[in-house]
């Protein structure tokens, strides 16, 4: 009896045993997560709970209960890396993931999704892009059923779009939400806005066409000689006035990009000016710059080397360099070199040189001192002013560098080589007569260790090459920096080196 009662005992005690176990395991089991709100990780006091949050990559704080064990985290369906270490059971520290709005599937917008081992749970979380902006349309004049962009930032998660008044449905938008592409209506809006609305908000722009200049073809072109003036927007054109000439006879392109014109004769120097119906374009430099005109303190424009007889001469032509006319009897009496440049008025120098073998200099043009700018501009934004010249390559050229150096500091060089379309494609330049060429001061770079002379960082103050003076003398020399032996020798012909405010 009393063995018997013993074993009764014992399987009561194993029971009460199992049973207390199996009560504790249930104690201690973990649930499914739970999110109760999400917080700035920021230090406070700016870590508040957050509704809504700007797709910026920031780190934030799920709280709630249950997160310890998480398999993944994902915002609008793009899950994000997490470290374990970053997660207690009330708490998880993850970074907001790099989302692209136009890829992901809008059922999950505005959703965080947990799962961990035991199970997930979705949480409405309000995380977007930015508010819709429009910065420009590409052709305010497109006809009907041309092929028009609008540019901005976060045109995404479009909503609807209208053009004048008029809706467009059929929209097409590029990945990173920085172009939204339409064919123009019929009839074309010519005022009116652009409305963008999208799930973050509406964007507004007025439709106008300010014209803008970008470029002249040729600032100092003789007579008659054929011009164009670039920019945007430039037609409808009302008047139009170039170095103080009135021109009456014009013609735009399509887009509005370019003016062409026969350029008139023209003695005084001046700005060129565009007014069409929705505003005025006009240069804050001077179009043209009569032979033997001396810096005398002008805010726009100091001449460095014009090429005629005076105070302004400037040019040395040793070191490879020839000094020629356009005209047998013009001033100075000199023979003309070169008859295939013989279409500017005057006296011009050139640099002709072969092939250059690799690292190998060619001609080499200096020019004295001469007031590059006054000393009170010396303290301007260093891309509002540029180096202009007239050149003349009517033979091919490809493959060498025409640089520019200071006397004040010829460690920073500023390469023109018009032959170079990218970094990895290139074709042989050529001119049909003379155009001008614009390099603004910022061009002006230091020594790259790998890729050399005029590739390194941008100089930042004007001084660094001019000094507190603004004078200086300068070198315009051919060079070959590539790796290879140039394509092609070079024949140019260069004239009116000016220093201009541009901006």
């Amino acid at each position: 009896m009393k063995k018997f009662l013993n074993k009764k005992i014992y399987f009561l005690l194993m029971f009460c045993s199992v049973a207390i176990f199996v009560i504790s395991c249930n104690n201690d089991s973990i649930g499914t997560p739970v999110i109760t709100d999400v917080r700035n990780y920021a230090a406070s006091p700016k870590d508040t709970i957050m509704t809504d949050a700007v797709a910026d990559q920031q780190w934030v704080v799920i709280e709630g209960q249950n997160l310890q064990n998480a398999l993944k985290i994902s915002f609008n369906g793009v899950p994000t890396t997490f470290k374990s270490t970053l997660l207690t059971p009330n708490s998880a520290i993850v970074q907001i993931p790099a989302i692209i709005f136009s890829t992901i599937d809008e059922n999950k917008l505005y959703t965080l999704e947990y799962v961990t081992s035991e199970g997930s749970t979705t949480f409405s979380f309000h995380l977007g892009p930015a508010a819709p902006v429009i910065t420009a349309i590409s052709d305010v004049f497109a006809q009907p059923n041309d092929s028009v962009y609008i540019y901005g930032t976060d045109l995404v998660l479009l909503k609807s779009f209208s053009y004048g008044g008029t809706p467009i449905n059929a929209v097409t938008t590029n990945l990173s939400g920085t172009v939204l592409g339409f064919l123009m209506p019929s009839p074309a809006p010519t005022s009116g806005d652009v409305v963008v609305t999208t799930m973050s908000g509406v964007a507004t722009l007025k439709i106008v066409a300010t014209p803008t200049i970008t470029g002249i073809s040729n600032e100092n072109a003789i007579a008659n000689d054929s011009v164009f003036v670039y920019g945007t927007y430039l037609k409808g054109i009302q008047s139009f006035t170039f170095s103080g000439s009135t021109i009456t006879s014009f013609k735009s392109n399509s887009n509005g990009s370019a003016v062409g014109f026969k350029m008139p004769s023209i003695s005084a120097s001046g700005p060129a000016s565009i007014t069409t119906s929705f505003g005025t374009a006009t240069t804050v430099y001077d179009v043209y710059n009569p032979y033997n005109v001396q810096y005398a303190g002008s805010a726009t424009t100091g001449i460095v080397a014009n090429m005629e007889w005076g105070d302004a001469f400037g040019w040395g032509w040793w070191g490879g360099s020839a000094l020629s006319v356009s005209d047998p009897g013009a001033t100075g009496g000199w023979i003309s070199l070169h008859t295939d440049m013989a279409v500017n008025k005057g006296m011009f120098i050139t640099i002709t040189d072969p092939v250059l073998a690799v690292g190998a200099s060619g001609g080499r043009i200096p020019i004295g001192a001469a007031q590059w700018m006054p000393v009170g501009n010396l303290n301007d934004a260093v891309d509002n002013w540029a180096i202009k010249f007239e050149i003349n390559v009517p033979q091919s050229w490809k493959g060498s560098t025409i640089a520019i150096q200071t006397d004040f500091n010829s460690s920073y060089t500023a390469r023109f080589e018009p032959w170079q379309i990218t970094p990895t494609t290139s074709a042989a330049y050529s001119t049909k007569g003379w155009t001008t060429v614009t390099i603004p001061l910022s061009m002006f770079r230091a020594k790259d260790p790998t890729l050399g002379e005029g590739k390194g960082a941008s100089i930042t103050k004007l001084t660094e090459i001019l000094g507190g003076t603004g004078k200086t003398g300068c070198a315009i020399f051919n060079i070959n920096y590539g790796k290879s032996s140039t394509t092609t020798g070079i024949h140019i012909g260069f004239d009116n080196v000016r220093v201009v405010k541009i901006k």
